[in-house]
């Protein structure tokens, strides 16, 4: 049976590293026999532009029926001026949302080959390997009541509630565990139980559910150490695991260790396995359209769905997972760069050929 996958190339530089991405998954799809087909709909800025709403029915309704999402990135200062609720980003909340995306799985990894880009010490940061697993339909970013209100004194005054439910601890613990095991067996829950009661049972349903995985050892740090300890000794961690607010801060962080955002794959699941896939970084408006900016992670996000959405039902997606992060290394093997992460001795290219550097390589294999 065919599995459809629904491209949302979005905003900024969104179109142009999809594009590459989309020539990936069409060659592995060919090589491999995957039986994958594709569709395209508009979300955040674009779709604003063309329907007034960042995440048209239409797309949603698309978004609900497709087996994974590839997306590209909403937003920019073009559309800062919208009232919140039209605003791009809430396209991309609204597809969380909507989809029950809870559990957002952000590898932190550095390629040999880019251990000089860092901006750490080489030593610190070569080998790394960490999984920030990130809470991402909960928390602050959703929960209510939220605002700004003017108070009698005619100040006005802005609240937003950071709240979780047992469950929805819970689901995203599992969620780390399960990694874990496919991994090396520690996990790191990051949270404010120091000053948090939000946090105290965030920690109290951690150790609850740590019971079901002796296999799997269980820390608990605080946000504000993990931050320090991400910077100080990085490769101490395996997979962090923490709430939505905590882990978009986290995650970022994390991902200058590896030297560039623009190298780094991000998923986006629900029970059921459906996921949104998409690179960490976000729609860098100020080189959109100059043909530089790097592809990458977008094409690694393939990998990732071909792996979490796929892997366990397609014969071959995991093949076909495994050959697209084996011709990156290749190609940076070639010494070629996009500009976010060239060095000396290494070969500036562009967007187009990146993505034509990938499928050489996904050809020879």
């Amino acid at each position: 049976m065919s599995k459809n996958v629904l491209i949302l190339p979005g905003d900024g530089i969104g179109p142009e590293i999809v594009a590459q991405a989309v020539r990936v998954l069409e060659q592995v799809n060919q090589t491999h026999s995957l039986n994958i087909s594709h569709e395209s709909a508009l979300v955040g800025g674009a779709a604003y532009d063309e329907t007034g709403s960042p995440l048209p029915e239409s797309t949603l309704e698309k978004a609900k029926a497709a087996d994974a999402i590839l997306l590209g990135a909403v937003g920019g200062p073009k559309w800062d001026g919208l009232d919140m609720a039209v605003r791009p980003e809430k396209g991309l909340l609204g597809l969380r949302s909507n989809l029950e995306l809870f559990a957002n799985l952000r590898p932190a990894i550095l390629y040999p080959q880019l251990a000089e880009a860092s901006s750490l010490k080489p030593e610190i940061v070569a080998g790394l390997d960490i999984l920030i697993v990130r809470e991402l339909t909960g928390g602050i970013y959703f929960g209510q009541p939220r605002g700004i209100r003017t108070l009698e004194n005619g100040e006005r005054e802005g609240f937003n509630t950071y709240v979780y439910s047992e469950s929805e601890i819970r689901r995203i613990a599992h969620s780390a565990f399960e990694a874990a095991r496919q991994r090396n067996k520690r996990v790191c829950s990051i949270d404010k139980s120091n000053v948090l009661e939000v946090t105290v049972l965030w920690k109290e349903i951690m150790e609850e559910v740590a019971k079901e995985y002796p296999d799997v050892e269980l820390s608990h740090m605080l946000v504000d150490n993990a931050a320090m300890q991400l910077v100080r000794a990085p490769k101490q961690f395996d997979v962090m695991v923490t709430g939505n607010m905590f882990g978009d801060i986290l995650s970022d962080a994390a991902a200058m260790l590896t030297g560039s955002i623009g190298m780094l794959p991000s998923a986006s699941l629900n029970a059921k396995g459906q996921g949104m896939y998409e690179p960490c970084h976000g729609s860098a408006p100020d080189i959109a359209g100059q043909g530089i900016a790097n592809p990458l992670a977008t094409i690694l996000s393939v990998a990732m769905m071909l792996r979490y959405s796929f892997g366990a039902r397609e014969v071959g997606a995991k093949e076909a997972a495994a050959a697209i992060e084996a011709a990156v290394s290749r190609v940076l093997d070639l010494g070629l760069r996009t500009s976010d992460i060239a060095s000396e001795g290494c070969t500036t290219v562009s967007t187009q050929a990146m993505g034509d550097a990938v499928l050489a390589e996904l050809q020879k294999s």
